[in-house]
């Protein structure tokens, strides 16, 4: 497996990954869907190793999927559930993540409804002096990166199943529907599509995609324009060349639409967000049924899109709100099954890549 390239050791945001790594990540990925469609579906690569998955807000299909990609390593696994854990006692975080270190830890999985705790973790680790690696599992309205590198996979593997790569996103138009502003999960969608040289497209409310956004976007990867009508962010390439190995300039665009039809205009692909209402402090829709009505996606909807257009969710999904339920269960449009199951197999990429370097 692909592992010569690696040398990160935490995985906490997707900001500064290389074309390298995310290639590495896909070829591994795929190594590793491989090994999960035969009969025996464990290898013993982690095997020793113990993966704590520190859980501090609910969770599904990422815990779970982290949880079972770890025993597909062999590794042996600890799960934390904050409702029964000494925290109510008022024990802090970084005291409960030493406890993990202390019975053995070697890769902490953490997930927060806070921004910024996975790194505090990671920190706080690296001042220790530990060979502990933390992999982000969601934090806060921050980032998401394994969610987006399945994503990527799903999508990558789709047009080419035997070489899942980067570029071959290039050219290709996304669009990205929903609750953009709550959503950790688009925020490592976007550093990721947009290394690929993808056009990505937002589209979403005002109060879901408010100007701010814009500018939080282009303060970190381009210059904005304001175009008729919507905002319109070019990403441009600054005056100094990329090194080979790091992702090429963002050059490709970022569009944000307050209307639906030109985010699917053409498009190869539709991302659709849930709607966040437990992040949700003020009263920022008129009703779920008008949502639906204006930026749910329908076949109808589709039929403005590529013939060939698949739609993707992150879950858990709302249905008839974000996507119409009859679309959700259809093969011929729908990935969010395959989603889920490349999870797995991607989860497994990056446990092997922060952890096969311990044993």
């Amino acid at each position: 497996m692909p592992t010569n390239t690696w040398t990160r050791h935490h995985i906490l945001s997707l900001a500064d990954f290389t074309i390298a790594e995310y290639d590495t990540v896909l070829q591994t990925a795929a190594s590793f869907q491989e090994v999960l469609s035969r009969r025996t579906k464990k290898v013993p690569t982690l095997q020793g190793q113990v993966v704590a998955n520190l859980f501090f807000e609910p969770s599904t299909r990422t815990r779970s999927s982290f949880e079972i990609a770890a025993k597909r390593l062999s590794a042996d696994t600890l799960n934390f559930a904050a409702a029964s854990s000494s925290m109510t006692k008022g024990e802090t975080i970084l005291d409960t993540a030493k406890t993990y270190l202390a019975m053995g830890t070697d890769i902490m999985v953490v997930r927060h409804r806070e921004a910024g705790v996975p790194n505090a973790i990671a920190a706080e680790m690296d001042r220790l002096g530990v060979r502990v690696s933390v992999l982000n599992a969601g934090d806060g309205q921050h980032e998401h990166p394994s969610q987006a590198l399945l994503d990527l996979f799903t999508i990558c593997t789709l047009i080419d199943p035997d070489h899942p790569r980067l570029d071959l996103l290039k050219g290709k138009k996304i669009a990205i529907v929903g609750d953009i502003l709550h959503s950790r999960v688009v925020r490592s969608n976007i550093w990721s599509l947009i290394a690929s040289g993808a056009e990505v497209h937002l589209a979403a409310p005002p109060t879901l995609l408010p100007k701010l956004f814009a500018e939080y976007i282009s303060e970190q990867v381009g210059e904005k324009e304001q175009g008729a009508g919507e905002d319109k962010l070019i990403l441009s390439s600054p005056s100094s060349p990329s090194s080979p190995s790091s992702p090429s300039s963002p050059s490709s665009q970022l569009f944000l639409h307050w209307q639906l039809e030109p985010a699917l205009q053409n498009a190869d692909f539709v991302m659709t967000l849930r709607l966040q209402k437990e992040r949700m402090t003020a009263h920022l829709l008129p009703s779920l049924r008008e949502y639906h009505q204006l930026f749910g996606i329908t076949r109808t909807k589709l039929q403005l899109c590529k013939p060939n257009v698949k739609v993707l969710h992150p879950g858990p999904v709302n249905r008839g709100v974000e996507i119409s339920s009859d679309l959700m269960d259809d093969p011929e449009f729908s990935l969010i099954q395959s989603q889920v199951t490349s999870g797995v197999a991607v989860r497994m990429a990056l446990l092997y890549l922060i952890g096969s370097g311990k044993v």
